[in-house]
């Protein structure tokens, strides 16, 4: 199988389930944002200390799983004998309290939040904070989808819940690099 297919040439692509979009259709936009932030989360794991190596890994899957929903067309989620188009298990509540559970430990050990902190110190945290902010531009783009079409709430969740663990990790982070967290003073 070649890699380059030449359907895409006119500026258009396929959703799962065979509906022809335009490449800037917003559902190519919101799986396209996940998929730059599974890129940038891979990024992460070859840059990061400790052992967040399997964790980043699995919610690396997720975002995939996560990704090919976003991806399915609306009006086919279903085979002609109704099964469904996709044979994968969906994000489902036990993968956002998979995130909770690792907010709480973090946070366990880092000190209260008296400002908002300003990205970077470190090039691990800096990465971390680049995650977490095409995080928030995925939110976006997803719940712009649901506007449009309707998104499972599970997949909002995730990537709220995901950010909010990013923003977590580069505090950790910067904690066990120790690396001074510079507060935002508004000035």
């Amino acid at each position: 199988m070649k890699v380059y297919t030449k359907t895409g040439d006119k500026g258009t692509t396929l959703l799962i389930g065979g509906t022809r979009v335009p490449k800037h259709h917003i559902k190519i936009e919101a799986y396209g944002t996940v998929d730059e932030l599974n890129t940038y989360i891979g990024l992460l794991r070859d840059k990061i200390s400790g052992n967040y190596s399997e964790e980043l890994i699995q919610i690396q899957n997720r975002l995939f799983t996560l990704g090919s929903f976003l991806a399915l067309d609306i009006d086919k989620k279903t085979l002609s004998n109704g099964q469904p188009r996709l044979n994968i298990t969906p994000i489902s509540i036990k993968d956002i309290s998979f995130l909770e559970q690792k907010i709480d430990q973090m946070e366990e050990n880092l000190p209260p939040m008296t400002h908002f902190v300003l990205p970077g110190g470190n090039e691990q945290v800096s990465v971390c904070h680049i995650c977490r902010t095409v995080c928030r531009r995925a939110e976006r783009k997803v719940t712009y989808l649901n506007e449009i079409e309707s998104v499972s709430e599970n997949l909002i969740k995730y990537l709220n819940r995901l950010s909010d663990y990013l923003f977590v990790l580069a505090r950790k982070l910067s904690k066990d690099l120790k690396i001074k967290e510079t507060p935002w003073i508004p000035k």
